[in-house]
């Protein structure tokens, strides 16, 4: 599993801070490790107190978990002072993992969370080395030392952020706007996105946001999607919000939860495939590295959204066997294949390899399927790729001829598992 690293206080109710961080990140089947800067008393009417943890234990708390953990994203959430924030920066300088800052200053009941000149040590020390920062409004005229009214003043805003080469999410929120219109500035670029404006963003909502955000980037997608895919999680959160005191409703950390039926279904649909597979196809037709069958989610981004064979299904003594179940990040070179031709047809979300061999493509020939032939000179992806360029008609089948001997595949191309289980058949 995905490790991440929240750093950040500890909110007493549950619905910011590190418990949110953490619960967010699992939604999303990322571990949260976590270091906590401060203690608060709080609940969804008040911060009632901060205690500050002592710099020489937050330090303790980082050397113990960058000692250990293979931590592929950090995100720094209530940082509290200006001493936190330089250990912060210290301790991550000769890391590469992707840094997501979310300058806290204020709770979203109104109280400070930082200590005067927050504001100071974050844009000297930690936002020069980050790859994104998440500012709301206010935190965004702090940033940038310029009031926000218009579209205009936002985008100047950005710039001003991100003069130092870090990428910028400037949540719309706080705006006074019928629609809500974040903006992403990155390598001199805007993306805008907007949403309608549903509730008042509730409890946690930026802790949320840039908890998603980093679970995303700690599975290796980029910024710019990260983004995208978080901010329709995000909401999703603040639709499904929930009261769990007298004051501000707290967003909703989990909904990707709520999706795992679909994983599930997607899971048993690889198993049952895999069945078939093993009853059905000759031990000759299966490559020497074993044969698979992936399935994507539905707007999968990466291979963690791909659920295959565990360590494939292999000819054992002339009979086929399973080295594992169906899984999530395991289709291996078929997910770059399979993601690839999503891109162009995102109605294809199977694909199946086949040893190659001449009679099964003459068989196919006769019963209809049509095929097309990799070129080999670059990677999977891009050969797939260079193969579907320019064509209107995806194809049944795509041929690996000019692989290496070990590498040939024959790979079919379906809608789901059970798409590719009748082309399957229709060749046996």
């Amino acid at each position: 599993m995905r490790c991440a690293l929240t750093v950040a206080g500890s909110d007493s109710i549950g619905g910011a801070g590190i418990q949110a961080d953490v619960k967010a990140m699992a939604s999303l089947g990322v571990h949260a490790a976590s270091v906590v800067t401060a203690v608060t008393a709080q609940n969804t009417r008040e911060v009632a107190r901060i205690m500050p943890v002592p710099e020489d234990m937050v330090q303790a708390q980082l050397d113990a978990v960058l000692g250990d953990a293979d931590i592929k994203a950090v995100k720094t959430g209530m940082l509290y002072s200006p001493g936190i924030v330089g250990i912060v920066a210290d301790a991550l300088e000769d890391h590469g993992m992707p840094l997501i800052v979310d300058p806290v200053m204020v709770a979203g009941v109104g109280d400070s969370l930082a200590e005067k000149d927050l504001h100071r040590a974050l844009k000297k020390e930690l936002l020069p080395m980050c790859e994104l920062v998440t500012p709301n409004r206010h935190e965004a005229e702090i940033l940038s030392g310029i009031r926000i009214d218009t579209p205009d003043d936002a985008m100047l805003a950005c710039e001003l952020i991100g003069k130092e080469g870090t990428s910028v999410l400037l949540k719309g929120g706080h705006m006074n706007t019928r629609t809500v219109v974040d903006y992403l500035y990155l390598s001199s670029e805007f993306t805008k996105m907007e949403n309608p404006r549903l509730e008042r963003a509730g409890h946690g909502g930026g802790c949320t946001l840039s908890s998603y955000i980093t679970a995303h980037m700690a599975k290796g997608i980029d910024i710019v999607n990260s983004v995208l895919r978080s901010r329709d999680l995000m909401q999703n959160s603040i639709a499904s919000m929930y009261s769990v005191g007298r004051g501000d409703k707290v967003v909703n950390p989990i909904v990707r939860m709520n999706d795992e039926s679909v994983r599930f279904r997607i899971l048993d649909s690889v198993d049952a495939a895999a069945r078939r597979i093993m009853d059905n196809v000759p031990d000759i037709w299966v490559p020497s590295s074993g044969i698979n069958i992936a399935y994507a989610a539905p707007n999968a981004a990466g291979p963690e959204d791909i659920a295959a064979i565990e360590r494939r299904i292999v000819n054992h003594n002339g009979r086929l066997r399973k080295n594992g179940s169906a899984k999530f990040g395991s289709a291996e070179s078929l997910s770059f294949v399979l993601l690839t031709v999503m891109k162009s047809h995102p109605e294809t979300r199977a694909v199946m390899s086949l040893a190659f061999r001449e009679e099964i493509l003459d068989i196919m020939e006769e019963v209809g399927l049509s095929a097309v032939s990799l070129s080999r000179k670059n990677g999977i992806a891009e050969a797939t790729a260079e193969a579907l360029r320019g064509v209107n008609t995806l194809p049944d089948v795509l041929v690996d001829r000019e692989a290496p001997r070990n590498d040939r595949f024959i790979r079919i191309l379906g809608r789901d598992p059970e798409d590719i289980m009748g082309k399957l058949e229709s060749i046996l």
